[in-house]
């Protein structure tokens, strides 16, 4: 797929492995940003993407403006994820294996509008499919408070684009994360909310 010269493809098992350094600066890059705020480095970055080298079932979506990394968005069915993704699953009495797992999206700002988002989300859910097991698609966001001291004026959520792709908002669904926020000094730990979808038209759970 292309966009505007921009090609969007997914990547997986060891293919992905010379792409760690790149995708780690864009990922530090892209997350100090609004609602994440996250203060990280390209080292953890690049020894935390081995785990969708390693995972079986993983794939990342990755966009290239000729050569260069401008995006990417991560997946792997729930079982392989960590246990922090797990736990409010198997809480609630459902089995992980029912579910593909999308980790996070980043892309520069200078990309977005042009539909990358969108194709992040059909390459992801086409590799869900592929592998055949997964009922249903989740992801989590992050969750901020409306006064928080450093959310930018006018500042929107994408909860009208997730709407709109055909997941609905699991406010019963709830994992937590640490990382350290820019201005911090140690790690805090923060809500993610889950969405969901179905990709074979069962009804949500």
């Amino acid at each position: 797929m292309g966009a505007g010269g921009v090609t969007v493809a997914m990547e997986h098992g060891v293919a992905l492995a010379p792409l760690l350094p790149d995708l780690a600066r864009l990922r530090v890059s892209v997350f100090r940003a609004w609602p994440y705020l996250y203060d990280g480095s390209e080292a953890y970055e690049a020894q935390y993407l081995r785990t969708y080298v390693k995972a079986p079932g993983a794939g990342v979506a990755v966009a290239r403006d000729g050569g260069a990394a401008i995006g990417a968005s991560t997946c792997l069915p729930m079982p392989e994820a960590s246990e922090a993704v797990r736990a409010p699953f198997l809480a609630a009495g459902l089995d992980p294996a029912d579910f593909f797992y999308f980790g996070e999206s980043v892309l520069l700002d200078l990309y977005r509008g042009r539909g990358i988002g969108v194709r992040f989300f059909q390459l992801r859910e086409a590799r869900a499919n592929a592998l055949g097991r997964a009922r249903f698609a989740t992801f989590c966001a992050v969750e901020r408070p409306e006064n928080h001291p450093l959310r930018p004026p006018g500042a929107t959520g994408l909860d009208a684009f997730w709407t709109h792709r055909g997941y609905r908002k699991r406010p019963d669904l709830v994992c937590r994360m640490s990382w350290k926020d820019l201005g911090e000094t140690e790690e805090t730990e923060k809500p993610l909310v889950f969405w969901m979808k179905s990709l074979r038209g069962d009804p949500l759970p």
